[in-house]
């Protein structure tokens, strides 16, 4: 069964207040066990923007639903051409001091997992090697008729052949990878089918309206009630996707922290929300806990 998009949450009135004060997941992670669920705002340090934050992609960009991609060539078309030449700007991202601490909190045996909602591959380029990729990851193309995987650059090296001297001024870049085009810019963009059977290639990722993998969902959940303490890093938890693991861990008498600058959906199953920019908050609680966190472990893409 595929789930309803759920775009935009409005936060009550009566939500707890967040705090500036980290030593809540100083604590937490000193007492090991913590699996960490990470939304887009930890990647807004990279240069990736996130939905929902101040300038957030959902105020000019409507994310593109499974069920438009499967049904309408055209707006397949619109899609490779904006993925396409947002991949250009994306593939190059590179992981924060955010990716880093998670990463060093991860080999200092701190942290139990990683579940990340991003589809950007920037926690195990810093060294997160056994991230959970929820929703997929960009850098990995799939056809709908033979299964088919491959490479993300395979396929943007076959776009460029056929699409030569595609080179649009972008308005913007959104967390899912493509640039804000107009259907001007798109123009007669071409895309290219599966090398293999000639199919409809979609890239690895979940769409708004597509359900995450079962097997994926089980996954997550069994390394929810093996973890002490969920942590939630740069999420706003308005998809069902991440929320209902925070009322998995809520459920199971576990502590959720939530480091996110704005009020969340989950922050009423929260012990607390720490209000701070990630990249800074999370130095510092490596500081606290004398782990150094360096570019070290932040190699190549």
């Amino acid at each position: 069964m595929r789930m309803r998009p759920t775009l935009t949450w409005t936060p009550p009135e009566d939500l707890p207040p967040g705090t500036t004060d980290p030593s809540p997941v100083v604590e937490a992670l000193a007492t090991g066990g913590v699996l960490v669920l990470s939304g887009a705002g930890i990647s807004t340090e990279s240069g990736i923007p996130d939905y929902r934050g101040d300038g957030g992609s959902l105020s000019r960009h409507t994310p593109m639903t499974y069920q438009e991609f499967t049904a309408d060539a055209a707006a397949r078309r619109r899609y490779w051409a904006r993925s396409h030449l947002g991949w250009r700007t994306f593939g190059r991202a590179r992981p924060n001091a955010g990716h880093r601490a998670v990463a060093a909190f991860a080999r200092h045996g701190l942290v139990s997992g990683v579940i990340t909602q991003n589809v950007d591959g920037l926690h195990q380029a810093a060294g997160s090697r056994d991230a959970v990729e929820l929703h997929g990851s960009l850098d990995r193309v799939v056809c709908l008729s033979c299964g088919t995987f491959s490479a993300r650059r395979e396929l943007a090296a076959r776009l460029e052949e056929v699409n030569e001297g595609f080179a649009p001024v972008a308005a913007g870049l959104n967390p899912d990878g493509d640039a804000d085009l107009t259907d001007e810019q798109v123009g007669d963009f071409r895309v290219v089918p599966c090398a293999v059977c000639g199919g409809v290639l979609k890239p690895d990722v979940v769409f708004f309206g597509e359900a995450v993998p079962a097997e994926r969902v089980a996954r997550c959940r069994a390394m929810v009630r093996e973890a002490s303490t969920l942590l939630v890093l740069g999420s706003s938890l308005t998809v069902m996707s991440g929320l209902r693991f925070v009322r998995q861990a809520a459920g199971e008498q576990k502590p959720v922290l939530i480091v996110n600058r704005d009020a969340t959906r989950g922050d009423t199953h929260a012990v607390t929300r720490v209000a701070l920019p990630l990249g800074p908050a999370l130095t510092a609680v490596a500081g606290r806990l004398g782990i150094a966190v360096d570019d070290e472990a932040a190699g190549a893409r």
